[in-house]
């Protein structure tokens, strides 16, 4: 059974000593709002995808994507509370869902034995007896 993340788990996830709780909650909360959006229940793993997400907002409040001071230039991910493809498909693989699956047409009374109709001369069938089958109708 998934449990969310508290502020303190947020502030160990960033090496933080000090973290603005309220705030945290609620980066949080939407997070999990995010994630139950993609799957639900979540999963029991899905705390690493909540924290990730939450971490990645509460580090960037002012949603900078480029920040350049002096000669030195940082490129920032995409600003905002988001899920990536990667978490949204760690979600579904934690879930159970997604992936190669196949299913199986076979009725639960089929037998091994190969089956086939048997053959009944009618009316409008022309059987080919060199050829062993019937070639159609005429």
């Amino acid at each position: 059974m998934f449990t969310a993340p508290t502020a303190e788990d947020l502030a160990l996830y960033l090496g933080l000593n000090e973290i603005q709780g309220n705030r945290a909650d609620l980066l949080i909360a939407q997070a999990v709002a995010l994630a139950t959006a993609v799957v639900s229940p979540l999963p029991n793993g899905a705390t690493a995808v909540v924290l990730s997400a939450a971490g990645r907002a509460y580090s960037n409040p002012s949603g900078a994507t480029y920040e350049t001071i002096g000669p030195m230039s940082v490129q920032r991910p995409q600003a905002g509370l988001y899920l990536t493809r990667a978490e949204k498909s760690a979600l579904k693989a934690m879930a159970g869902r997604g992936g190669a699956f196949t299913v199986d047409p076979t009725p639960e009374t089929a037998t091994p034995a190969p089956t086939r109709p048997p053959y009944r001369p009618s009316a409008g069938w022309s059987p080919d007896p060199s050829l062993g089958h019937v070639v159609g109708w005429f």
